[in-house]
């Protein structure tokens, strides 16, 4: 499984992966419309952005809007009247170079909010729902040292007097670096750990092609294969080997005839399209070698921890893209098979990251759920030990796993982008 970002062809309750996502690392505006932000941290770019000139243009969005400066001099000026509840701040970039701006909780650094690239002479919609309490609004210019502006007392509003409870948010504490280096050392060992595992399956996979039991090599295909998939966070660390174990035609010239085409595809193609066990020897004697190597290399390999959070969202995100459509087919009817593994792939990562999700993402208990969903509706497609291929499902159990998958990826990516690390 790459992890190519490549428009998907749409299907019944397949999310269209062409439109650009809510995320953080994509803040794209337009028409007056959003697409910013974390769900979590509340950056929804909606509403009437100000122009400096027209004041007094009423916002569209009924919100109450405040016009705020962001540079290194007046981080957060302008803010003079707070009041609590759901409003936008006009973000406005009076510096000459980007800057990323956040609006904190103080103390605790919780964020309420954040705009990222904020370029010069420029106005953004951040939109924020905040309770009483103290704020300040932080300033990251590019090149340039970090500044906080005032503290900023809200008074508590009318759902946070009635209700004595804090009814701001949502909100999260960021996570650093130093956070994500512990569960990224376990995912590391966990990985280590299945190596062996992956050096025996298709070493049984190559004795049933060297004896030319196409029948019983047909059999051993998937279980090796499915030991690979459900290390789905590791595959940017693996490098090429991923290309040589698991890669597919896309981008060959010569298709399955390319040269470059090998490992688990290219014997499942010719398992499933008719080649004799003489021509499959080769290509399989290449796959142990190509996963004896892997395991010799990750021994020696350092997962890089910025990457662990991206990973829980990015091995759905490529099940619906490249498993659910059918592109990584060659013969096996094994999609839903694969798409299971990924899903056993993503638990384990989440695993790694709960202890920082616990105290960040209220939304973990429908997460939870959502994990459970997807298995139990995958898992009504296998039945004696066989998996239902793609183009056996009727349309309405098709529409199913695509709704059960696809909405596990949007859920998969608040967890990306709240363990995406800010600057701080």
């Amino acid at each position: 499984m790459a992890f190519a970002h490549v428009p998907l062809r749409q299907e019944a309750g397949v999310p269209d992966r062409s439109v650009p996502r809510l995320s953080r690392r994509a803040l794209v505006a337009g028409d007056g419309a959003l697409v910013a932000a974390l769900v979590l941290l509340a950056v929804v770019v909606t509403g009437l952005v100000h122009h400096p000139m027209h004041p007094a243009v009423r916002p569209v969005d009924g919100l109450r809007h405040t016009r705020v400066e962001a540079s290194a001099g007046g981080c957060g000026a302008g803010w003079q009247d707070p009041h609590a509840g759901n409003q936008v701040f006009d973000v406005h970039n009076t510096s000459s170079t980007p800057v990323e701006v956040y609006l904190k909780k103080v103390p605790g650094g919780a964020v309420y909010g954040e705009i990222e690239g904020l370029g010069p002479g420029t106005t953004r919609p951040l939109r924020a729902d905040i309770a009483g309490g103290f704020y300040a609004f932080a300033c990251y210019p590019d090149d340039g040292s970090p500044v906080t502006g005032p503290t900023v007392q809200v008074p508590a509003g009318p759902r946070q007097r009635a209700s004595g409870a804090d009814a701001g948010g949502p909100a999260a504490v960021p996570v650093s670096e130093h956070d994500l280096i512990p569960p990224t050392l376990s995912y590391q060992t966990w990985v280590t750990g299945r190596m062996n595992d992956l050096v025996r399956a298709t070493e049984q996979l190559r004795s049933a092609v060297r004896a030319g039991d196409l029948a019983q090599a047909r059999t051993a295909w998937l279980p090796a294969h499915l030991v690979y998939e459900r290390m789905g966070a590791a595959y940017g660390t693996f490098g090429d080997a991923d290309a040589a174990i698991n890669g597919t035609t896309a981008g060959l010239a010569g298709g399955v005839r390319d040269r470059d085409f090998t490992g688990f595809h290219r014997i499942e193609y010719g398992l499933w399209h008719g080649e004799s066990a003489a021509a499959l020897r080769p290509l399989a004697d290449r796959l142990v070698k190509d996963v004896r190597t892997l395991r010799t290399d990750w021994s020696r390999a350092r997962m890089d921890p910025l990457d662990l959070g991206l990973r829980a969202h990015e091995i759905l995100e490529n099940t619906v893209q490249f498993e659910l459509t059918g592109r990584t087919d060659y013969g096996s009817g094994s999609n839903l098979a694969t798409a299971r593994a990924n899903l056993d792939g993503t638990r384990v990562v989440l695993s790694r990251l709960r202890p920082l999700l616990n105290s960040r993402y209220p939304e973990l208990t429908a997460l939870d759920s959502g994990l459970d969903k997807t298995q139990q509706v995958l898992d009504g497609h296998r039945h004696r030990g066989r998996w239902t291929p793609l183009n056996k499902l009727g349309r309405g159990d098709r529409e199913k796993v695509n709704s059960a998958v696809g909405g596990l990826v949007e859920r998969l990516a608040d967890v990306a982008a709240l363990c995406d690390v800010r600057r701080t």
